[in-house]
């Protein structure tokens, strides 16, 4: 019976479509990946040094002849971020692609339970540092730039007997034991500095503090960040005075504390209020807090509430009024109790909320900064990207998968998909510089086609077919990409690694930079170019 099917497979079968009779035939040597365009970055890759060197300084280490290659270990770790997986188990996923993991110098794919084992095996200091250097090297060279920190934490849910899984603030799941990430980004180019997972009761920032001071230390008087950005959990005394003692800005919310309301109803009937863009209207003070050692500069903003929104309460209130149409009867109930919640907030007790026949919501900002109000506000505004970073790597880049019951695999994970997280963000702003493509869309558009690979006269070819709606346009923009790399590697043979990482970099973020080129006044037009 098995040599008949056997033969039958080799001589193929018929299927009835509705198309009419197709006849198929199993091709099961074929070299072919459906993640056909591939290539393109892991040219990049090769280009740039980022892999090579990533591989070489992993101080994962065998003793056993049988143990799986560090670079088929590493390499299946790259393949999977980039497939979208968030489970070691989807790593059979990519078993049968018989173009890439050769491209990028594998003999083989490992087994999830290989790649699993050898993350247990890494020591936790020695992995730290492996990956905080390079991490490090990706944005690096930007850091001669004036930029923006943006601190934040998020948290990942977890469903097992995790290593810390502690009930911790969850706003999405109440009660469920979770990990905390506090993370790091660079402000405009969506780039992570850093991410630390800790124990889901450790959310404060006063957890994160360590390490952030430790990191920005680290770094020389000409990279630190020009001021550190932060929601109302870091507007407190500890995060302020680290910044102060160290001549770094700030611009941190403030809790709705006693004494902020306070402030608010004495500077509602205040004239001089000026426009802060986006409806919004603002004014300054000085406050001093309970707590604070010191007066500091306050913003004062607000903007009416939308009809709407009066009756529903806040911001939040809407987003709860969604979520209420999906919870069952027993649920609303206590929705509508935490919407009373939100009303009575959005209240606060304070006649002066409404201002001449006219509701506001307000928020409170505290900076060191010296900048006009509008300039503050806008400044708050842009950290809105920090939250599409969270959105982007827990649901799109596996941030919020990969668990293991040892909180140090996920801290490595973690910190292994930031980093082909910030080598992918370089590559898409290489062929699109104008905006950030999320994976959700840059996924399809540069990775996902079908390739075959082809062997005659010693000579490789891979036939590419994109199964994109704009395979044309990302043909177009791969091609050009693959030509500005191969400028740099025939025309710039002098320079050292990190002088072509910086051009790469220039190339990438010219609108950033200002079409300038990084550590030089020369524009980016006198480099290789598209």
């Amino acid at each position: 019976m098995e040599i008949a099917a056997n033969q039958e497979a080799e001589a193929g079968t018929s299927l009835d479509t509705f198309g009419g009779k197709v006849h198929v035939r199993w091709a099961t040597e074929a070299a072919v990946s459906s993640l056909g365009l591939m290539p393109f970055f892991i040219e990049f890759l090769k280009t740039s040094g980022r892999f090579d060197k990533w591989v070489e300084d992993c101080p994962l280490r065998y003793s056993s002849s049988n143990a799986p290659e560090k670079r088929n270990v590493l390499g299946t770790l790259v393949l999977s971020v980039l497939a979208g997986h968030w489970r070691y188990a989807h790593i059979n996923a990519i078993r049968g692609d018989g173009v890439n993991p050769g491209l990028l110098g594998m003999t083989k794919v490992a087994s999830e339970d290989s790649v699993r084992r050898a993350m247990k095996a890494l020591e936790e200091e020695a992995s730290g540092e492996w990956m905080k250097k390079h991490l490090k090297a990706t944005y690096e060279p930007l850091l001669e730039e004036p930029w923006v920190l943006d601190v934040d934490t998020t948290v990942k849910p977890l469903y097992g007997h995790q290593e810390d899984a502690k009930v911790g603030y969850n706003p999405t799941k109440p009660g469920r034991p979770s990990h905390a990430y506090h993370s790091y980004f660079i402000g405009r180019v969506r780039m992570v500095a850093d991410m630390e997972v800790q124990a889901g009761n450790q959310t404060a920032p006063s957890y994160a503090q360590p390490e952030m001071w430790k990191f920005l230390d680290g770094l020389s008087k000409q990279q630190r960040p020009v001021f550190l950005r932060g929601d109302s959990h870091w507007g407190a005394e500890k995060a302020m005075q680290g910044a102060e003692e160290r001549g770094l800005g700030f611009v941190f919310k403030l809790k709705q504390s006693t004494n902020v309301k306070r402030l608010i109803g004495k500077l509602f009937d205040r004239t001089g209020w000026k426009d802060a863009g986006q409806k919004w209207e603002g004014v300054e003070d000085v406050l001093q807090l309970s707590g604070w050692s010191r007066e500091r500069r306050v913003v004062v903003l607000r903007r009416p509430v939308p009809e709407q929104s009066a009756e529903e309460g806040t911001v939040e209130g809407q987003v709860e009024g969604t979520v209420e149409e999906k919870v069952t009867k027993k649920g609303r109930k206590g929705r509508r109790g935490r919407k009373r919640k939100a009303e009575k907030q959005l209240s606060l007790d304070l006649p002066e909320l409404t201002h001449q026949g006219v509701k506001y919501e307000y928020a409170v900002l505290v900076t060191s900064l010296p900048d006009e109000v509008r300039t503050v506000a806008q400044h708050y505004r842009d950290r809105g990207d920090s939250e599409n970073n969270f959105d982007e790597l827990k649901n799109q880049w596996g941030w919020a998968g990969f668990t293991t019951k040892d909180r140090q695999r996920c801290q490595i994970m973690g910190r292994v998909i930031a980093l082909v997280y910030n080598w992918w963000t370089i590559f898409m702003r290489l062929g699109l510089p104008d905006k950030h493509a999320e994976a959700i869309t840059s996924r399809p558009l540069a990775l996902h086609g079908i390739a075959r690979q082809t062997r005659h006269a010693n000579q490789t070819t891979l036939e590419i077919t994109s199964t994109h709606a704009e395979g044309q346009r990302i043909q177009e923009v791969l091609t050009k990409v693959s030509g500005f790399l191969k400028r740099i590697k025939t025309t710039a043979k002098q320079l050292t690694e990190l002088e072509r990482w910086k051009w790469i970099l220039s190339a990438a973020f010219r609108n950033f930079l200002g079409g300038r080129l990084l550590g030089h006044e020369a524009r980016l037009a006198d480099a290789p170019s598209y």
